[in-house]
């Protein structure tokens, strides 16, 4: 996934940090190659990801995002971020390996 920033304001960022998610945590994971799989949710008007990955504290992270494109550059905006579940990080880990 190539852009070139973070699109960051007061519409994305309440909702990725109520959870408890930095900006830099989910910035250091999006930037560090996380597992991306299109957003499967029906009826969006735009493409979004989902990207799984280990933020430095070695916690699972689940972040929604989509790419917007300017005519500077494209950039990731984050839209939704949280702590990964026990159960959803055994999956994820058991989807890995097989």
């Amino acid at each position: 996934m190539q852009f070139s920033g973070f699109d960051w304001d007061d519409g994305n960022w309440p909702k990725c940090g109520k959870h408890g998610v930095s900006k830099e945590e989910i910035e250091s994971l999006l930037l560090s190659k996380p597992f991306v799989l299109p957003d499967r949710t029906p009826g969006l008007t735009e493409t979004r990801y989902n990207a799984v990955g280990l933020n430095e504290q070695r916690r699972y992270l689940f972040v929604v995002l989509t790419l917007r494109t300017t005519d500077i550059g494209t950039f990731a905006r984050p839209i939704s971020a949280r702590y990964m579940h026990e159960k959803e990080t055994r999956r994820y880990e058991q989807t890995r390996e097989a």
